[in-house]
C-alpha cells in the first residue's frame, strides 16, 4: 500500500489536488515501522529546542518522502515550500500548527500599506492560513506554492511524526532553496493609513528573512520500515 501511495503523488495535477487517500485514512505508524516508544520520541532535558530525528524515505526529481520524529516541545521552525506541493500526515501524537501565505489585498490597500509603514528591509505582510493543534488521526494537511499555508511552522505538543510528501523537493540549484522566516504581530509596525481592517489585524503578520536557527537540529536515521518500491 504505501508503495502504491508513492506512485501516486508523482503526480498529475489532479491526482495532487484530490491527495491520496491512504494519507487522509489508512496510513498509521506501525505502516512505516513507528512505535511511540522509540528513542526519538523521549523527552530530553535540554536548552532550546529538542533535536528531531528525520527518516528519509525516498527521493527523486519528482518529489521526497520523509518522516519528521518529534519529541515533546520538539519545534520545527517557520520556513517555506518554494513552487512546492506538500501533504503532511500527522501519525500520531498532537501538534499546534502554525501557517501563512503572503497576503494578497487589493491594489489599493497595498499602495497604501507600502507608504503609511516604517519597516524594516525584506519584512513582508502574511496572512494566517492555520493556528491550532491537531491530533491525529487527523486529515492530510496539503499546502501549495501560493495557498494553503506554503510557510509553516510545527511544534509538538506530545512527541508526534509528520510524514511529509514534497512535489517536487527542495533543490538550491532550480531555485527551491528553504527559507526561514521570523513572524511579528501585524501590530508591530504603525499603520496610518489603515490598510488592513482593524478587525481583521490578528490574522495578519509580519515576516522577515533569517538563517536557520542555531537551535534547530536534525538528526538523521535509518528508516526500517517497508520497502519503498519505485
Amino acid at each position: 500500500m504505501l508503495s502504491q501511495t508513492m506512485k501516486a503523488v508523482t503526480l498529475s495535477p489532479t491526482s495532487i489536488s484530490h491527495g491520496p487517500k491512504v494519507f487522509h485514512y489508512g496510513m498509521k505508524p506501525a505502516d512505516v515501522g513507528l512505535t511511540q516508544d522509540m528513542p526519538y520520541f523521549r523527552t530530553i532535558e535540554t536548552e532550546g529546542s529538542p533535536p528531531i530525528t528525520y527518516l528519509h524515505l525516498y527521493e527523486c526529481n519528482k518529489f521526497s518522502i520523509g518522516i519528521f520524529c518529534l519529541p515533546p516541545n520538539g519545534v520545527i521552525p517557520l520556513h517555506n515550500h518554494p513552487g512546492m506541493t506538500v501533504f503532511s500526515k500527522l501519525l500520531f501524537g498532537s501538534m499546534h500548527i502554525k501557517s501563512y501565505d503572503w497576503a494578497n489585498l487589493p491594489q489599493n490597500a497595498s499602495e497604501n500599506l507600502n507608504s503609511s509603514y516604517f519597516k524594516p528591509p525584506g519584512v513582508q505582510l502574511a496572512k494566517v492560513k492555520v493556528d491550532s493543534v491537531l491530533t491525529a488521526p487527523c486529515s492530510t494537511s496539503i499546502l501549495y506554492p501560493a495557498d494553503g499555508g506554503n510557510m509553516h511552522c510545527f511544534t509538538a505538543v506530545t512527541s508526534c511524526a509528520v510524514l511529509d510528501v514534497l512535489g517536487p523537493p527542495y533543490s538550491d540549484p532550480e531555485g527551491r532553496h528553504c527559507t526561514y522566516y521570523l513572524d511579528f504581530p501585524y501590530s508591530s509596525f504603525s499603520d496610518d493609513a489603515g490598510a488592513v481592517a482593524e478587525n481583521e489585524r490578528e490574522s495578519y503578520a509580519w515576516l522577515e528573512e533569517k538563517e536557520k536557527p542555531d537551535d534547530f537540529n536534525v538528526v538523521g536515521a535509518m528508516y526500517r520500515g517497508p520497502k519503498i518500491v519505485k
